[in-house]
């Protein structure tokens, strides 16, 4: 992709985070669409391009009355929306559509038309990995969690503050789930979830969703919002079953995602003012940190605990306080692209001073998949 071919020009969440009773989760995919759209001043006869995850893109379009030229319904866990970026640039590069618009939402805590949990028992995880007792993401992390603390020296007071940095910048945030302030005591006393993860190391569960709409860069002028330009993208996946991976100590994924992304932008990582890591437990921005090369291995715990990720530090990650204290509904993905064009608009609750690069990094499943999105504010 052309860096700066592509901008945002309409992003959105839904009307209503953490606890909606009274939403489904088509609602909600809705709202947070029409919120982009007024935020872009569009209708929905104006959008020829549809991309989700959840759901099915179908059905997003005939509930929104869109007749698209363009579908994504790419679906691999809570990256899914840094793809659906990443496609519809090319999409639209390539002239298939002009106007792409993506949504999420969904109702992780209220279950309101959310499905059913659990894979199939014929799936390759629910042949060679569920027959042996684990409960889902909080104990299916735990096996690359173990050998990664073991390999790099970590201790799960590492794992601790990765917490209480992020519940720091949530208290900047009005709308965030969680912002009295925790130690590393307090998480280290919270109730054990599965080893090393307590109970404050492990991701919310809420309702929520958000829309973002995509166009040429030469379009976006034409919009009222100040465009975010895309500047490179990356994606990759690994393998479905977490006892697989190639190197419990570091992402496939990730590390082929972030260097595509880098080398498309053309930036090196002293170019990059703040950061979003899928966080949906404490252990991904340290890998995050390491796979995408701010640090070496070994080294990103250190980094955060020298308070560089904080609020003043050299770079804020996470700064709508994540997964672990702001939203997380079940697919992060799209909270953390929309606190990067926050960011790169300027209107962020925690405001970097001077940003023109973000990065937006997203984990699917249990380090499946990964896409990365890098924006800047510089036409």
């Amino acid at each position: 992709m052309k860096p700066k071919s592509i901008a945002v020009v309409g992003a959105a969440e839904t009307t209503q985070m953490g606890k909606i009773p009274d939403v489904s989760v088509i609602g909600l995919h809705a709202d947070a669409a029409l919120n982009a759209l007024k935020d872009a001043g569009l209708k929905p006869s104006d959008i020829d391009g549809v991309a989700t995850a959840g759901i099915s893109p179908v059905e997003l379009a005939h509930y929104m009355g869109i007749t698209p030229t363009y579908a994504d319904g790419t679906s691999v866990g809570g990256c899914s929306f840094m793809l659906h970026v990443r496609h519809a640039a090319a999409a639209i590069n390539e002239g298939l559509c002009k106007t792409v618009l993506i949504t999420h939402g969904e109702s992780g805590r209220s279950r309101i038309g959310g499905g059913r949990f659990g894979g199939s028992p014929a799936s390759l995880s629910g042949q060679f990995e569920a027959p042996y007792g684990p409960a889902g993401p909080p104990t299916m992390f735990t096996v690359p969690v173990m050998r990664y603390l073991k390999a790099r020296g970590y201790t799960v007071e590492d794992l601790a503050t990765v917490s209480v940095i992020q519940r720091e910048w949530a208290a900047l945030n009005p709308r965030a789930s969680f912002k009295d302030p925790i130690t590393v005591d307090d998480v280290l006393n919270s109730p054990m979830i599965a080893w090393p993860f307590r109970m404050l190391m492990c991701c919310l569960v809420t309702d929520g969703g958000g829309a973002i709409i995509l166009t040429s860069a030469e379009r976006a002028k034409d919009f009222p919002q100040k465009p975010v330009y895309i500047l490179g993208t990356g994606e990759s996946v690994e393998t479905p079953m977490v006892s697989q991976m190639e190197d419990f100590t570091s992402s496939k994924a990730f590390r082929v995602s972030g260097k595509k992304a880098f080398d498309e932008a053309g930036i090196t990582h002293a170019d990059v003012d703040h950061l979003m890591i899928y966080d949906a437990f404490a252990h991904l921005p340290l890998y995050g940190l390491e796979d995408l090369g701010f640090c070496k291995p070994g080294e990103a715990a250190g980094f955060v605990r020298e308070r560089n990720t904080a609020i003043g530090g050299k770079l804020p990650v996470n700064t709508n306080g994540g997964g672990l204290s702001y939203m997380h509904s079940g697919m992060y993905g799209m909270y953390a692209m929309q606190e990067s064009i926050r960011q790169m608009r300027g209107i962020a609750p925690a405001q970097v001073k001077d940003a023109k690069i973000s990065i937006s990094h997203g984990v699917g499943g249990m380090f499946a998949a990964s896409g990365t999105v890098i924006w800047t504010n510089e036409a």
